[in-house]
Order: C-alpha cells, then sequence, then structure tokens
C-alpha cells in the first residue's frame, strides 16, 4: 500500500455493510478477521454498558431483541415516530440516537480497514440511497464524522454501482438503468456512460421499501394466531433465501415461545404470491425514471441488479417484463455498490484515473411565493454540484421583512411540500415592489444544500444551511411525492393558474374602483357601464365555489381590456396636472 492514507469506499447497508480500498490500481473489499466481508449491520447494546457490533450483535438479536438495533438505516434523517416501521427496540430507553448506531457500525468498518491495513484511517466515502433526502444525507454524513471519519463524498448507491459495472467499460457508450432493492430501501436509476464520464439522468425510489418488508411479510404469514410475528423473521430470512434457488422448504422453529414449535412446508409459490403486491411497487418507479430520463426502453442497453433482495426469481422475472430484456447479473448483487464506493474513493484520491461521475438531486427544491406558490430553483434530476437563484421582492407596501421558505418537493402549491427551513430577511418599509432580495441555492456533491439570500440595498448575507436536521414531513411519503405530482398535476396547475390569476384579479379590482371613483368623469356612462359589468364578472368568478382558472384570466383580460381607455386618459390628466404644477401650460 502507499505510504499516504487512503480514501476508504463504504456501503453503510441496511442489512449488511461493506468496506474497500484501491489498492495499485484495483478496488478491494476488506475482510474482518473471520474472512467475512459483510458485517452486519447490527449493534447490541448490553445492561452492563458494553455493545457489540457486527455478526456477534446479531447473534443476540433472538435473545434481546429489544437491546439489538438492526436496519437503522430506516431511521436515520428521521423524526422519532415517522414511517411505517416500528422497530422492536427504542433507542431513546437505550440512551443513543440512529446517527449515533450508525456511527458504531461505521467505527467497526474502520478497525476493519486499519487492521487489514495496517496503518490509520481517516476518510470515506459513503453510499446513500439515491433517494435519500437532504436530512438523510447529512444525518449520514454526521455519523461519519462521529465514527472519526472525514467524508469526502455521499454518493448514491445506484451510481456506485454503475460506477462498479462499467469501470472496465470506460471506452464504451451505453444507457443503464441500475435496479437496486436493498434490505430497506430501493432506487432505480438510468444514467448514461461515455468516454468514462458517468452520468446520472434521472432517479426515482421507494425509501421503505427493502427485503425487510419482505421477511415481515413472511413472518407474519408463518407466525400462529396469537404469536408475535417477531420471533419468526430470522427464520423467514433464512427460507427466502432457501427459496430463491429451491421450490419449496422446510420451516422448523422448535419451542418458539418457550412451549409451542412451528414445522411446516413452505413454497416459492407461497412467498411470491404473498410478496408480489410489494415488488409491484417498484414497477411506476421504473416506468418514472424512464420517462423523466427521457429514454425509451429500447435505448437501455443494460439492467442491472442490485442488492440481496434482486437475487429472488420473482424480482429478475418483474425486471425482465418491466425493461423487455433479461437483468445483468455479472455484478454481485451484495458487494457491487461497495466496490462503486470504493472506486469513487480511488477517483478523489488520484489512484484511479480518467473516470467522472455526475449525480443528479431526486427532488426539486425552491421557496414559497406570494399566494402559497412553490417556486422552483433547482428542478429534480438536476446535475451536482450545482448552483441556482432568482430575485425576489416585496409584494405589498410598507412590508419590513420577507420571510422564505425552503422547500422540497414536485407540487405546485407550497402546501403540498416539505419545509426544510427557514429565513427571515429584514429591509426598510417601502412601497410595492421596493425591495429586492436574492435567493440562491447551492447544493454541494453530496446532495446537501445551502441557502443564501442577500438584501440587496444593504448587501447583508444571510446563510441557512439545511444540515443534521429532519424534514418535518413523515419520510415514507418522499418516494410518493412525485407519483402524487403526476397524479394530481392537472389539478395542481388548475390551482396554480387560479392563484396566479387571483392575485392578478385581487390586485385590478381594488386599482379599477379607486379610479372610478375619482376619475369618473374621464370616461362616458357606457363605458363605465362596461367596466363595472366586467369588473362584477370578476367578482363573482372569485366568489365562485369551483375555481376555473380560465374564466378566472378571461374575465381578467376582459377587465384590462375595458379599462383601457380609462387607463390613457388617467395618464393623460396626469400629465396636464403635472405640467400645470410646474407653469408649463
Amino acid at each position: 500500500m502507499s505510504s499516504a492514507s487512503p480514501i476508504l469506499g463504504i456501503d453503510l447497508g441496511t442489512t449488511n455493510s461493506l468496506v474497500g480500498v484501491v489498492d495499485s490500481g484495483f478496488p478491494i473489499l476488506l475482510a474482518d478477521e473471520t474472512g467475512a466481508r459483510m458485517t452486519p449491520s447490527a449493534v447490541h447494546y448490553a445492561q452492563d454498558g458494553s455493545i457489540l457490533v457486527g455478526a456477534p450483535a446479531l447473534r443476540k438479536r433472538s435473545l434481546e431483541p429489544q437491546r439489538t438495533v438492526t436496519s437503522v438505516k430506516r431511521l436515520i434523517g428521521r423524526r422519532s415516530g415517522e414511517g411505517d416501521w416500528t422497530p422492536p427496540y427504542d433507542l431513546r430507553a437505550l440512551g443513543t440516537t440512529p446517527v449515533e448506531v450508525s456511527a458504531e457500525i461505521l467505527r467497526r468498518l474502520k478497525a476493519i480497514a486499519e487492521r487489514a491495513l495496517e496503518q490509520p484511517v481517516s476518510r470515506a466515502v459513503i453510499t446513500v440511497p439515491a433517494y435519500f433526502n437532504d436530512a438523510q444525507r447529512s444525518a449520514t454524513k454526521q455519523a461519519g464524522e462521529l465514527a472519526g471519519l472525514t467524508v469526502e463524498r455521499i454518493v448514491s448507491e445506484p451510481t456506485a454501482a454503475a460506477l462498479a459495472y462499467g469501470l472496465d467499460k470506460l471506452d464504451e457508450r451505453k444507457k443503464i438503468a441500475v435496479y437496486d432493492l436493498g434490505g430497506g430501501t430501493f432506487d432505480i436509476s438510468v444514467l448514461e456512460m461515455r468516454d468514462g464520464v458517468f452520468q446520472v439522468l434521472s432517479t426515482a425510489g421507494d425509501t421503505q421499501l427493502g427485503g425487510d418488508d419482505i421477511d415481515r411479510a413472511l413472518a407474519a404469514h408463518l407466525a400462529p394466531p396469537g404469536s408475535d410475528p417477531a420471533l419468526f423473521l430470522e427464520a423467514a430470512e433464512a427460507a427466502k433465501k432457501r427459496l430463491s434457488s429451491q421450490e419449496s422448504t422446510r420451516v422448523d422453529l422448535p419451542f418458539y415461545d418457550g412451549k409451542n414449535s412451528l414445522s411446516r412446508e413452505l413454497t416459492r409459490a407461497e412467498l411470491e404470491k404473498l410478496i408480489r403486491p410489494l415488488l409491484e411497487r417498484t414497477r411506476e418507479h421504473c416506468q418514472r425514471a424512464l420517462h423523466d430520463a427521457g429514454v425509451m426502453l429500447d435505448e437501455i442497453d443494460e439492467v442491472i441488479l442490485v442488492g440481496g433482495s434482486t437475487r429472488i426469481p420473482l424480482v429478475r422475472g418483474l425486471v425482465a417484463r418491466v425493461f423487455g430484456r433479461e437483468p445483468n447479473t455479472s455484478q454481485n448483487p451484495d458487494e457491487a455498490v461497495a466496490q462503486g464506493a470504493v472506486i469513487q474513493a480511488g477517483i478523489l484520491s488520484g489512484s484511479l484515473q480518467n473516470v467522472l461521475l455526475l449525480d443528479v438531486t431526486p427532488l426539486s427544491l425552491g421557496i414559497e411565493t406570494f399566494g402559497g406558490l412553490m417556486n422552483v430553483i433547482i428542478p429534480r434530476n438536476s446535475t451536482l454540484p450545482c448552483k441556482a437563484g432568482e430575485m425576489f421582492t416585496n409584494a405589498v407596501a410598507n412590508q419590513r421583512d420577507m420571510l422564505i421558505r425552503v422547500l422540497q418537493g414536485e407540487r405546485e402549491l407550497a402546501k403540498d411540500n416539505w419545509e426544510l427551513g427557514q429565513i427571515v430577511v429584514p429591509f426598510p418599509p417601502g412601497p410595492k415592489g421596493s425591495a429586492r432580495v436574492g435567493v440562491q441555492f447551492s447544493i454541494d456533491v453530496n446532495g446537501i444544500l445551502q441557502v443564501l439570500a442577500r438584501d440587496t440595498a444593504t448587501g447583508k448575507d444571510i446563510v441557512l444551511e439545511i444540515q443534521n436536521t429532519a424534514v418535518d414531513v413523515d419520510d415514507e411519503r418522499v418516494e410518493q411525492m412525485i407519483a402524487e405530482s403526476v397524479e394530481h398535476a392537472f389539478d395542481d396547475m388548475n390551482e396554480r393558474l387560479w392563484t396566479e390569476a387571483r392575485l392578478k384579479a385581487e390586485e385590478l379590482l381594488p386599482a379599477v374602483e379607486t379610479a372610478l371613483a375619482q376619475f369618473g368623469d374621464a370616461v362616458s356612462e357606457a363605458e363605465r357601464v362596461t367596466i363595472q359589468a366586467a369588473a362584477a364578472e370578476v367578482r363573482r368568478l372569485l366568489n365562485a365555489e369551483t375555481h376555473d382558472a380560465t374564466a378566472l384570466k378571461a374575465a381578467n383580460r376582459a377587465l384590462d381590456e375595458a379599462t383601457q381607455e380609462l387607463a390613457v386618459r388617467l395618464v393623460e390628466r396626469a400629465m396636464e396636472e403635472s405640467l400645470a404644477r410646474r407653469g408649463l401650460v
């Protein structure tokens, strides 16, 4: 090995984790003292205060499930109680957090690497699901830092898998779909590789769908009425794995609760019937990723399978039907992501040349504008890193500050998206449109967001770091956001158009009333009747139960046209009065 400290590549998985480095130009995964490359993502907190990590912790799960933490990846970056999964343990009772549990796993991986490399290591690349939001990415980075690692890069798992697939194909040009069904999450990414550049075109997924859900469904199926399904989890997982290569298997659990026993035959057909609805949920994400990438099915050159759950024959059959081709199984589904993390680490350290990775942000980012609308600053699937900004002004007179609500999501109305944070920008009160506030969004290569707001009059900057804070939203809805945006696209757009038309109408009506009151003699009676009728139609539509954006826009336009002559005469009168005051007429 080089005398310089290498950068580790780490796959921090829901079920298992792996660590590796680039050695002599080759990515290698490192084994522990028993020769195992995979470390179970399990941490056991004993009553005497001692902590076990990995395989020794996992062996404690059936004996002390309340003290053995597994699948913590499904909790990291989320508020307590979010999601549809309630673990058998209580982290608060154990005096720990998802970040601290993850840090214990990362410390173990760091120790494995230092033992294998015979030198200290302090830098790492860590992978996360492509659909991890900003809070989850930040929490993962924090866990790495807590474990004594400088996290050089957060990389999306499907992107890492594509790197592993394409390292020996740098001279080829291909479009690749990576179907990643792991222990706790599902991702689908469409990438293009050409001349050593790996560019993510789109990503979609479900942060609450994986092998864990299959295990729990099977455990509940196996559990006799009145028994605790948690007692059958390990047997369910083992049976699931056997049924990937066998048509049937026997499940034997003697004295599972101290007095009762279970012995029964389980068939692959039985398992497939049970889990088919879960797996079908991945289909729409695949279709959406293709649509967002602008790629037709026949343009996909390879479909790469990643994650242990893709060994299930039903999964492989589903992928073949969705993409119209047999999936590529050349990669070890358990190790592909870790291999990619190692490759990315090698790229950053300079050990690997001629490779460039371009990732994307999975959800749009923006702010709430006047009227409760979502104004997108950075659209989803923008290549990282990226930076964008806009200028905003005060919507009403004598406004003393501007509240900038930072939003993440795909819906047209602010209320339907998630708030990541807020900035209040103060400025001197003045007429409507007198203040100018610049807002800039910057997303780094890890997908972590920084928002800068600047009052252009004073040049004062206010910066909001969106880090180490959970999004105040049920995380299980992240994967539903784009689906909802498609489902409600027509209604959302109508509501947006309605809101814009309403704001225009609410600005127009008082101005017309004021003009008629002050300068009514400037128009004929017929013109007055026309203006009043047009204004009445605008009011009627504003107060209608149903929001007809098209009709309201047309009514606004009619009122605008009806007052054209009045507006001209008002300008002429104002000019005459100005000239008279200066003695020029």
